[in-house]
């Protein structure tokens, strides 16, 4: 594992006029890892999650990434094209909503293969078998490659917005509620799934999610958050185990209490 982080966030804050989206977050991410950010609805994840991955601006604060070359650079000073050649390339971003993070209206393979086409690779053979790989390895038959996402389920439909994250090669990826919306048993699959993906990629994620089970399947380390705060951080397993905060202990016991 690197000895420098991959990210390095300091004192990020975001307001909505008066209102709190976050405030004075800071914490490093390490190359491999995935870091949860759990919290009931409003709590501040996902804009933070926004903040993170350059979708929102923040108002305060600074993100600084470990480019490929060894240097650090500051997103928000960063030119809007590396920017977003950056997004295509070296990040992933998997929507709760998997339409949000596909282009329905052509074929699984297609979407697989733009990703590919993003970093330069235009030889049709090529693409075409790798996309078809990758969609094996998300479980969706290679006689569906030529469907579009429309006529594929949920589940399938988060499947492959995943796989057309992954085909890059990305270092980090931003999950905001993967497995929302799905069924437990989808989910259940869904998450094994990324789970083995993460580890034999070597992936670092961030996701946001506000179901604990969620958490302590995929993540290595959690935060915490409330009304826009971080209040809580650790290692997943001592903050689900032994939660410091009461407003932890609360949403603790409340999954125990399903």
């Amino acid at each position: 594992m690197s000895q420098q982080p991959l990210l390095k966030v300091h004192e990020l804050s975001k307001f909505y006029g008066g209102r709190i989206g976050c405030r004075d977050v800071s914490f490093d991410l390490w190359p491999g890892e995935v870091l949860a950010i759990v919290g009931e609805s409003g709590s501040g994840k996902t804009t933070l999650l926004n903040c993170l991955s350059t979708r929102l601006t923040a108002d305060v604060g600074c993100v600084e990434y470990h480019m490929r070359d060894g240097q650090y650079r500051n997103l928000a000073t960063m030119p809007e094209a590396e920017r977003r050649f950056l997004m295509r390339t070296d990040w992933g971003f998997v929507h709760q909503n998997p339409a949000d993070g596909l282009s329905m209206t052509v074929s699984a393979g297609a979407n697989v293969g733009e990703r590919l086409m993003a970093v330069g690779e235009r030889h049709y053979g090529r693409i075409r078998e790798t996309a078809g790989d990758w969609l094996g390895r998300v479980e969706i038959g290679l006689d569906r490659m030529d469907d579009q996402p429309r006529a594929f389920s949920g589940g399938m439909r988060q499947r492959l917005q995943i796989a057309r994250n992954l085909v890059t090669s990305p270092r980090l990826v931003f999950m905001d509620e993967p497995t929302g919306g799905l069924d437990v048993s989808v989910q259940a699959r869904l998450l094994d799934l990324i789970r083995g993906l993460v580890q034999d990629l070597g992936l670092a994620v961030i996701v946001v999610t506000h179901d604990l089970a969620v958490a302590r399947l995929l993540s290595h380390r959690m935060m915490v958050m409330k009304d826009g705060l971080v209040i809580e951080q650790g290692l997943t397993d001592r903050v689900l185990d032994d939660p410091r905060e009461p407003y932890t202990q609360l949403l603790v016991s409340s999954i125990l209490q399903v």
